[in-house]
């Protein structure tokens, strides 16, 4: 059965990132489209075509491999010199030359298809920014829809008010005993009288709304008795508690657990899934968008430090980068874990959320060929057109990014090479989140 939830998460992870994959696609289609470009196709994956069906002028479809995709625009870039003007147009000889060349005709070719539609390079800066950045944008309200759902949908276990258990003593934070011995001093909720079942209305005069809040009084409160009201059988009751002092861990503001001696009385709440403000869902994304941006800019270095990791045989850095491997692998993990089916729903659409947001991250980079690549090259132009107009001069030919391509190829090649690191790396020495 293990097995096969484990599967199940992979077969689900796989199916959550060709709809990622989709979305960040329609996310250029639509704004192209609205802005009159020629959109030859729309494909989800590489390699072999699985499915295909022409609407229109467009060839959807999809292929064998969903590990990425693309559309066609016509015209990305602008004609080559010999298209525009007569002129040979070549780019000389060597590899890097023929790169830009073969890539210069292929631009060609989907300029020629475009008649009685604007090319990409010729739509206004805006709008060719808006195109771009329409797919990163839509991996970013994918991911806030999806943890929002978490959030607020399906909620966070938090503990309650009510009460699960109440400790008959009270033993030391080290002592291995697992039953109180009859010298052994009776917990001061038990002695208050308090019973599993009571849910806490207030603390000290202060009404509370989580077990949190309670625990809060109680620790700033050792050796003075409280007024500890709980609703039991449907009747408030009023029960005096006096907090002993005891060394326990605690959970400090910055999220850190420490060992302190605080206010104690001996009890635990039940756990339950509380519905967070529809706010929560976006600020955790937004959050940590934050975090993978730090992340990906020290992605050389990490993805080094992941290679010696796997040489050396040291244990990962869990906020560390994964390959899809990885997520996939975590994803069969989370799936197939001893926990309640809302827990393992509420883990797989949280790593799928955090998919989307590395994705937003990622394409974002200013490289080409990623989405912030051709962003950069559109607000080149811009800047070249908004600085001959300023100074008086004649309007610019469009910039030719296809020079670009001996960069875009080495990028490409770095970024092969770090993706086998991590594929090796989340297969032999895979991130370790569950013990």
């Amino acid at each position: 059965m293990t097995v096969i939830a484990f599967l199940i998460g992979v077969v689900l992870l796989v199916v959550g990132l060709a709809a990622s994959i989709a979305l960040h696609e329609l996310g250029h289609l639509l704004p192209a489209k609205r802005f009159g470009v020629r959109v030859g196709q729309y494909m989800i994956g590489f390699g072999p075509t699985l499915w295909s069906k022409r609407f229109g002028e467009t060839e959807y479809g999809v292929k064998a491999i969903p590990l990425g995709g693309y559309i066609s625009m016509a015209g990305m870039y602008p004609p080559s010199p010999r298209a525009a003007d007569g002129a040979d147009g070549k780019a000389g000889g060597g590899f890097f030359a023929t790169m830009v060349q073969d890539a210069r005709t292929a631009n060609d070719e989907t300029l020629a298809d475009a008649a009685e539609h604007w090319a990409f390079y010729e739509l206004p800066v805006w709008r060719r920014v808006v195109i771009m950045l329409g797919g990163p944008v839509m991996n970013l309200l994918f991911a806030i829809v999806l943890f929002a759902i978490v959030f607020s949908g399906i909620g966070v276990q938090t503990a309650t008010t009510t009460i699960a258990s109440v400790n008959e003593c009270v033993l030391p934070a080290d002592s291995t005993q697992t039953e109180c011995a009859a010298d052994d001093p009776a917990s001061p909720a038990a002695a208050a009288g308090v019973l599993p079942g009571d849910e806490i209305v207030s603390v000290d005069g202060t009404a509370v709304g989580t077990f949190a809040e309670a625990s809060a009084i109680i620790q700033a409160a050792p050796n003075r008795t409280l007024d500890l009201v709980v609703r039991r059988d449907g009747a408030e009751q009023t029960l005096h508690v006096t907090p002993m002092l005891a060394e326990r861990q605690v959970l400090g503001a910055d999220g850190e657990v420490t060992t302190a001696e605080v206010g104690f009385v001996g009890m635990t709440a039940q756990v339950a899934y509380v519905a967070q403000p529809i706010w929560s869902g976006p600020e955790a994304a937004i959050a940590q968008a934050g975090q993978v941006v730090g992340i990906i800019w020290q992605l050389p270095a990490k993805v080094y430090q992941t290679a010696a990791d796997m040489v050396t045989g040291a244990e990962r850095d869990p906020n560390g980068p994964l390959s899809v491997v990885g997520v996939g692998r975590l994803a069969g993990e989370v799936a197939a874990t001893d926990a309640p089916i809302l827990n393992r729903v509420a883990g797989l659409l949280t790593l799928l959320g955090s998919l989307n947001i590395a994705l937003f991250v990622f394409n974002l980079i200013p490289l080409l060929p990623l989405d912030g690549g051709h962003i950069v090259v559109a607000l080149w132009d811009g800047l070249k057109r908004a600085w001959a107009k300023l100074t008086g001069r004649r309007a610019p030919r469009p910039v030719d990014a296809t020079r670009l391509v001996p960069v875009t190829f080495v990028v490409v090649i770095a970024l092969i090479g770090m993706s086998a690191v991590l594929i090796l790396a989340d297969i032999v020495n895979p991130v370790n989140l569950f013990g």
